[in-house]
């Protein structure tokens, strides 16, 4: 019980069935020392002191009363801990019904201290009654059919094994419990040899324990055996100076006792060699898993590393990390190139020294320990990891500083992975859309001739007074069919044709003169519609790095789509302003918004939600903006639950020149 008091204080893991597990055994321990007390006064003295059996007594029944709400207690959060039980109300409610009794049998050992009656020793629960025997009892029966369900629930067939072992122990110890205290054992002796039976059931389970926590990493206890190495030699070495000590006082007649003890502790230079020889090859073998473990976890990484998804990869290296090594919590960070070349320019502009050369290296740190590792290179990611206990091994440690020097090559395969298949992917996209602007124009081409000469004879014939009435309607009909063709015609011819830049200068224009243009264009159609059409552009010129036509696609067609979007008494805003080298328009509406299903798709080519739409005005916006080498944002619901806002963010003059 000391051993696992002292394993727990090391461990200090922040679970409460550790911590009940340590007033257990601190109950159990309390109880024992109290009982080889009272009989160590009972052989020393003819007639005990009064002082050393108070005492005595009062471990004693400390340990008894605390007992059986701890058994029942450890039960419940241990099955918490394996999912078989949730914390509620309930619990606590149950909690307390189990440690109210504390208080009583608390008071009925103070009067039995206080009428100075005897207190047996050698059956020390039959002293506290039969109300004593009944609440252990079924804190025992309890505990049986816990340890059942638990060795039901586990998959593991040592965990299994070890709570059918439990549940045959528990349930001994509630029979014998039943057999003192309801007087099944009326002969001599009887009651003194099932008492003493009772006394050491818990011995087996908790030995049991140690075995299966070293080898079997039983209660998850497996990270931290170099506790349980430290705690078992200690041990051993308080025995060894105890006996030292009693062997030098038998040998005292004949012997000095300072030569027995000389001699005694000299014996142990003999086994230091053999002890070298084991623990040598123990920290060889224990090194030796560690690295398998870590290669294995490498190989996983690696793997994933070549789906080229660095957020993917991301959260599979803090999963793994986490099951191989049982952290409490795990964090992993890829370092993105934008946040390196800040930190490169925040350090140039103080003076600092560079980190651009150097071995790449993944940063380690023990969240309850300062020190990280390694202290300088070139930074390419984070990992911080949380004990369950109060330290890393230092085979943990070890490993983990390994799996760092080695997971910036994943993070580099990730990147260049990702970079390829994007590179891919924007070069299928090109092809698809230099062979979808050629068929444009040809379409385009092909059929604009042959619309004009229809639509320049229609409006011929409309002027002729001889056309009847009856045809007249329908005509214009035909014309209006004609020239929303037309439109379309001309909004192909304007996807397929890309931004051509003037003379062999930088493209400029001002974003006032050509959104204002754009405006009055657009306006009586607003005023039809009935939709409110407002403009908040600074006074003066707006000098942008793109052509008059570039910037008149992307405005006209954003302004067109914003028209379309909103209803009548709807709303639509134009604002703009310079910073940084940088022009930032802002087309807003008040119209339904976007659905989230939608927004990845609105920026395709031929995608549309309209009944009569070709789905070419916003890819006509998103192809300017990247020929002008801008940023297009989207943002919906802008405010209110409703409407979408485009961000168009384009350079200016001065930062084309730079």
């Amino acid at each position: 019980m000391l051993f696992w008091m002292v394993v727990i204080l090391g461990y200090r893991r922040q679970r409460n069935f550790e911590r009940v597990l340590f007033f257990l055994c601190l109950a159990l321990f309390l109880f024992y020392a109290g009982s080889l007390l009272a009989l160590n006064a009972q052989i020393y003295y003819a007639t005990p002191p009064q002082a050393l059996q108070i005492f005595s007594t009062s471990l004693i029944a400390a340990g008894l009363c605390f007992l059986p709400p701890l058994i029942l207690h450890l039960h419940l959060e241990y099955a918490e801990t394996r999912n078989l039980w949730k914390r509620t109300n309930w619990k606590r409610i149950g909690l307390t019904l189990m440690y109210a009794p504390v208080a009583y049998f608390a008071l009925h050992v103070y009067a039995l201290l206080a009428s100075s009656e005897q207190f047996d020793i050698l059956v020390p629960g039959s002293s506290l009654g039969r109300s004593y025997g009944l609440w252990m009892l079924l804190s025992l029966v309890f505990g049986t059919g816990w340890e059942l369900k638990f060795a039901r629930a586990t998959e593991r067939p040592i965990e299994t094994r070890f709570h059918y072992f439990a549940a045959a122990v528990v349930a001994v110890s509630a029979g014998l419990v039943y057999l003192v205290h309801f007087n099944w054992l009326s002969f001599r002796g009887g009651p003194i040899a099932a008492e003493t039976l009772l006394a050491l059931t818990s011995i087996l389970p908790l030995g049991l324990l140690i075995y299966l926590v070293q080898r079997h990493d039983f209660l998850q206890f497996g990270r931290q055996k170099n506790l349980v190495y430290a705690v078992t030699v200690t041990f051993l070495a308080l025995l060894y100076l105890s006996l030292v000590r009693r062997v030098s006082t038998w040998l005292e007649p004949v012997f000095p006792p300072e030569a027995s003890a000389a001699i005694l502790l000299f014996v142990l230079v003999v086994f230091f060699e053999p002890l070298q020889r084991i623990l040598g090859r123990r920290l060889q073998e224990t090194a030796h898993r560690e690295m398998d473990r870590v290669q294995s976890l490498l190989g996983e990484i690696q793997h994933e590393a070549r789906q080229g998804n660095a957020e993917h990869l991301q959260r599979f290296v803090e999963k793994r990390i986490k099951e191989t090594f049982e952290f409490r919590t795990t964090q992993f960070s890829i370092r993105r190139e934008v946040e390196a070349s800040r930190d490169i320019l925040a350090k140039e502009s103080e003076g600092l020294p560079l980190s651009r050369e150097g071995t790449p290296s993944v940063i380690f740190v023990d969240l309850k320990d300062p020190i990280v590792y390694p202290k300088s290179g070139n930074t390419v990611g984070f990992l911080r990891v949380e004990s369950h206990g109060s330290f890393l091994s230092g085979e943990t440690r070890a490993a983990l500083e390994f799996l760092c020097e080695q997971l910036p090559t994943a993070i580099e395969l990730c990147r260049a992975v990702g970079e390829k298949a994007q590179l891919e992917r924007e070069l299928a996209e090109r092809e698809r859309l230099a062979l979808v602007g050629q068929t444009a124009a040809s379409i385009s081409h092909n059929l604009k001739n042959p619309l004009g000469s229809i639509k320049m004879i229609l409006q011929v014939q409309l002027e002729s007074p001889e056309m009847p009435d009856s045809m007249r309607g329908e005509t214009k009909m035909v014309l209006d069919e004609i020239s929303r063709l037309s439109a379309k015609l001309n909004q192909l011819l304007q996807f397929s044709r890309p931004a051509v830049r003037e003379g062999s200068g930088a493209a400029q224009s001002d974003a006032h003169v050509t959104i204002e243009e754009a405006i009055s264009v657009l306006r009586p159609q607003a005023e039809k519609r009935g939709v409110g059409l407002r403009v908040d552009l600074p006074a003066g010129p707006m000098q942008v790095a793109a052509t008059p036509e570039a910037l008149n696609d992307i405005a006209s067609n954003l302004l067109v789509n914003a028209l379309e979007a909103v209803g009548a008494g709807g709303r639509v805003s134009v604002s703009g302003e310079s910073r940084d080298h940088l022009v930032e328009l802002v087309f807003e509406d008040d119209g339904p918004g976007i659905p989230e299903s939608l927004r990845e798709k609105i920026l395709q080519p031929f995608f549309t939600t309209k009944s009569q739409g070709t789905g070419l005005g916003l890819a006509i916006v998103a192809r300017r903006v990247a020929e002008c080498n801008g940023k297009l944002d989207l943002e919906s619901p802008a405010q209110d639950g409703k409407g979408t806002r485009f961000k168009v963010i384009l350079p200016t003059e001065e930062s084309t020149r730079k």
